[in-house]
């Protein structure tokens, strides 16, 4: 069979991509998402007297515990085949992400299985948002003392 030949099979055996769906679903779960984190954020300003300044570390705390429980029981695999990167893009994906290698892993062991593997994306995810910081606070500094902006 030749190249044209199995790509003309190819587009008429394969069922057309429901893009608007698709992202209707992404838009979708993950507002909801963000709206569970907003709630939690105004649940720590309410009960644990944090300030709008303050809260954000603990609710993002919070919402990656919640995606890693999620993960661990199997639910949240079934949230990202609904909503793709819906549920991939909010920061409860990073918590996916780490716990699904750690489950990947587990039959090695604690320690070389889980604990080593655990932190592969973690650990590139740290790295490159040190790095991308850096370099925004470079460019802010020479901006600063160019006179182009202030702090």
């Amino acid at each position: 069979m030749k190249e044209q030949q199995y790509n003309t099979l190819k587009d008429q055996l394969s069922p057309p991509t429901p893009y608007g769906l698709n992202l209707l679903k992404a838009f979708g779960v993950g507002g909801i998402i963000c709206t569970i984190g907003q709630g939690i954020s105004f649940f720590y300003m309410i009960f644990f007297d944090f300030t709008e300044r303050t809260v954000g570390n603990p609710t993002v705390a919070t919402m990656v515990f919640i995606a890693m429980i999620l993960t661990g029981l199997g639910l949240y695999r079934k949230l990202g085949q609904f909503a793709g990167a819906g549920s991939a893009v909010p920061v409860t994906g990073f918590g996916n992400a780490v716990i699904s290698a750690a489950i990947e892993y587990k039959s090695e062991g604690f320690v070389l299985g889980v604990g080593g593997n655990m932190f592969k994306l973690a650990g590139s995810v740290i790295l490159f948002g040190t790095v991308s910081a850096f370099f925004v606070a470079l460019i802010k500094l020479i901006l600063v003392s160019v006179g182009v902006a202030s702090w």
